[in-house]
């Protein structure tokens, strides 16, 4: 059972994280086109996807050279073991923090209240950005303190949170913290498009109103074709996370009743492959944001042909 998801991390691993890679510099370079890094979307985007990049390396490479390759350095150190713990809570954090800022952003753009709409600014991204990532640095540095290389068996040792208070506080927190942001983006994933169709039908009115009228409430109420793509790329975003991460909420739900019956050796190497395989379906959303931009919209296309043209110019050279 164990070669599953031994297999997995050896072969299917190292193919994410070349696709993310390349995607999160492609992301990173097209969001901060002048044209496009006016949008305070846009914004949350280019931290986004800075935030994915680092995932790749602190998180998602050293479990592939743990359970594909059976080379675990994060055991070699404290230090390291602390770090790496570090980095794992802090860029998960960081990363869907930044989803839900988004979210909430494309709420404020789509309402059909001029104010609300106003709120929507790059000032305002800045400010929320620089405030929530200091809040969650400092937040888990518990993670630099209770965390330690310990036994799990006979020359067997794992970097993990020290036993007790802190593994179960550990526990809880993934499964609160998967829980609130996955219901966060339904809520504001639903509000945007109820915004949506909302200025549908205002825009829809306004053809019964004399032609000076309705130009006015089309100016206060119109919704370019470019923040209906923001949308597509923002929900193509929240819905993959949802579905790779939120599996894996649930089984630690399922961990946490289980946690006090007897297994068996087959039953607990079965957990332990469903446990290593839902870490790395949860990696999926931090490697796959440029492709699903590059299937749903147009200006984004056109923004990475802009790019690869530029490239060929200058090779031709």
């Amino acid at each position: 059972m164990s070669s599953v998801s031994t297999y997995l991390y050896q072969i299917i691993s190292p193919i994410l994280m070349i696709f993310g890679t390349a995607g999160s510099i492609i992301n990173i370079i097209v969001f901060s086109q002048k044209n496009l890094r006016k949008n305070p979307c846009s914004i949350y985007f280019i931290a986004y996807n800075i935030v994915n990049f680092m995932y790749i390396y602190f998180s998602l490479l050293p479990q592939t050279m743990s359970s594909g390759y059976n080379i675990d350095y994060t055991t070699s150190s404290i230090v390291i073991c602390r770090l790496y713990f570090y980095a794992i809570f802090v860029l998960n954090a960081l990363s869907s923090y930044y989803l839900v800022l988004a979210s909430i952003d494309r709420t404020l753009i789509t309402s059909s209240n001029a104010l609300t709409r106003q709120r929507s600014t790059c000032r305002l991204a800045y400010i929320c950005i620089g405030i929530g990532t200091l809040f969650w640095i400092l937040f888990h540095i518990h993670a630099l303190i209770f965390t330690n290389i310990v036994q799990a068996g006979p020359n067997v040792k794992v970097c993990a949170p020290q036993r007790g208070t802190h593994n179960t506080f550990t526990t809880y927190y993934n499964i609160i913290e998967e829980i609130i942001v996955i219901s966060l983006m339904l809520i504001f994933g639903i509000s945007y498009i109820k915004n949506i169709r909302n200025l549908g039908r205002i825009q829809v009115h306004t053809v019964s109103v004399s032609a000076t009228r309705a130009n006015q409430i089309h100016g206060s109420n119109s919704f370019s074709r470019k923040d209906r793509q923001w949308i597509l790329m923002l929900l193509m975003e929240t819905t993959i996370y949802a579905v790779c991460v939120g599996p894996f909420a649930f089984y630690l739900i399922y961990l946490q009743i289980t946690l006090n019956e007897i297994k068996s050796t087959e039953s607990l190497q079965l957990q332990n492959m469903i446990y290593n395989i839902l870490i790395f379906t949860s990696a999926i959303p931090f490697c796959t944001g440029c492709y699903t931009n590059l299937i749903v919209s147009k200006t984004f296309r056109a923004e990475v042909k802009k790019i690869f043209s530029w490239i060929k110019i200058f090779n031709t050279r």
